[in-house]
């Protein structure tokens, strides 16, 4: 009778640093989260039990914590100060990450020169900018040109973790910005320059020193080709607030977004401007979505949209054209699928028919529109357009449109209607709520609508009188 061989028990001794997944033998890329160059070598771990120590500062009531340490410090730009929550918290980390070429490096530095002026305060305030990607005489041009220069704006161009610390030990910068944390590395940590151990290093040295000396910090971070943080997931948990900085290569306008704000809101967005004498903030950006055509021209709708709690007015455009052969379908700045199904709604319940003509949506100035309140804008400008009449210049659309046509109630409809009056509209179509639209601006009229159906129907007897 044969006997049967016990099996050795399989040892896990690799682990992904961005899950936590294992394996028994090293591999290139995790198993689970699918990134490359995260699993490592786990070393030999050995329980221990810490001793209490002696307490060198006793805990108190947290109602007699002085707060006033960690009080906003405003940082001369309003659009990152309005992301921010107010300002710059002493001590905090923040992580920029973007794409390349999106201008982080060209905003920061902006930002460290007005914070160093500190033109609302009564002094100027000490600032040390370090760059990895770029020698000192490269940043100085930049500079220049954007007019970033201030007295007390320290530069260095260094890529050793000891250096700069040993220049944050000498400078006591009051906000320190490291561009960016990728290029850093510490000779104490085995792997190059933005790996995940030397990654996690680094921040992990800035964060210690900026809570120690009470130093706001700004991180630059890379991303990867999705779009999300390079690096360990660990990095983002470590920092205070994450933002996210955005914008189409092809458009001056970025959005500055935060994902994570230990101080404040996350659903606050800035505008920028990025052009060749520097970046400035967008107050009133709905400017920039708007094309001033005289006299109207079918097809296009103005809608309200939210960016976080900031209403932003802008223009959908449609274009619906005897199709040659098999109908074609394309959206630019809108969701393509919602599109597909806006489309699909029409045909079925109403009498606008485009299922034999290729049909064109996009927005106005590179303006990426995909909350479902721009679905009435889509739907209105593609009647327009296929009926050939022109909507009136003063009205706006939004509310989402569902499948059996039915137009949904959307956050913030009484803030999108003041925002609406404010740059000259006097009518809008929204979706019927409970509360209503609250209250109305002056020489302001608001339809409420419950069907599609509605709304194409009160356009084409406003088109015939």
């Amino acid at each position: 009778m044969a006997t049967k061989t016990a099996r050795k028990p399989t040892t896990q001794n690799y682990r992904c640093a961005e899950c936590g997944w294992t394996t028994a033998k090293w591999v290139g890329r995790c198993g689970e989260c699918q990134a490359w160059g995260t699993v490592e070598e786990l070393g030999v771990v050995v329980a221990r039990t810490t001793a209490a120590t002696a307490v060198a500062r006793p805990a108190q009531p947290i109602a007699d914590v002085d707060a006033t340490t960690a009080a906003y410090q405003p940082t001369g730009v309003p659009e990152l100060d309005r992301v921010l929550g107010g300002g710059i918290v002493q001590g905090a980390v923040i992580l920029l990450a973007g794409e390349p070429g999106v201008g982080k490096s060209t905003l920061l530095l902006d930002v460290a020169a007005k914070f160093a002026r500190n033109e609302h305060g009564m002094k100027a305030r000490k600032v040390l900018y370090v760059t990895g990607e770029e020698s000192a005489a490269q940043v100085k041009l930049r500079a220049d040109r954007i007019e970033a220069v201030a007295d007390t704006l320290y530069l260095t161009a260094e890529t050793d973790l000891g250096t700069v610390l040993g220049h944050v030990a000498e400078a006591s910068p009051e906000l320190l910005i490291v561009d960016s944390v990728q290029t850093l590395s510490s000779t104490l940590v085995d792997g190059s320059a933005g790996g995940v151990s030397q990654v996690r290093e680094v921040a992990a040295s800035l964060i210690a020193a900026a809570k120690k000396d009470n130093m706001a910090t700004l991180l630059v971070g890379h991303v990867t080709k999705d779009g999300s943080i390079a690096g360990p997931r660990l990095l983002e948990h470590l920092v205070d607030v994450v933002c996210q900085f955005d914008g189409e290569r092809h458009s001056r306008l970025r959005l500055l977004r935060a994902t994570k704000n230990r101080y404040g809101q996350t659903d606050e967005v800035g505008c920028f401007d990025l052009t060749e004498t520097g970046i400035e903030g967008l107050t009133d950006p709905s400017g920039l979505f708007i094309t001033r055509v005289t006299p109207p021209v079918s097809g296009t709708c103005i809608s309200v949209a939210l960016e976080g709690r900031r209403p932003l007015l802008a223009e959908v455009q449609a274009l619906v054209a005897e199709s040659a052969g098999q109908p074609r379908r394309s959206a630019n700045g809108l969701d393509s699928s919602r599109m597909t199904m806006m489309l699909a709604v029409l045909a079925a319940r109403t009498p606008v028919r485009v299922e034999n003509d290729d049909v064109y949506v996009a927005t106005v100035g590179g303006a990426r529109l995909t909350e479902p309140a721009m679905d009435l804008a889509m739907a209105l400008a593609v009647m327009s357009a296929k009926s050939r009449v022109p909507l009136p210049q003063k009205l706006v659309a939004f509310g989402e449109v569902g499948l059996a046509g039915e137009v949904r109630a959307v956050p913030g409809i009484n803030q999108r209607i003041h925002e609406a009056h404010r740059l000259g509209y006097t009518h809008a179509l929204v979706p019927r709520s409970q509360n209503g639209p609250g209250t109305l601006p002056p020489n302001f009229m608001v339809k409420q609508i419950e069907h599609v159906f509605e709304a194409i129907e009160l356009l084409r007897a406003a088109a015939a009188a």
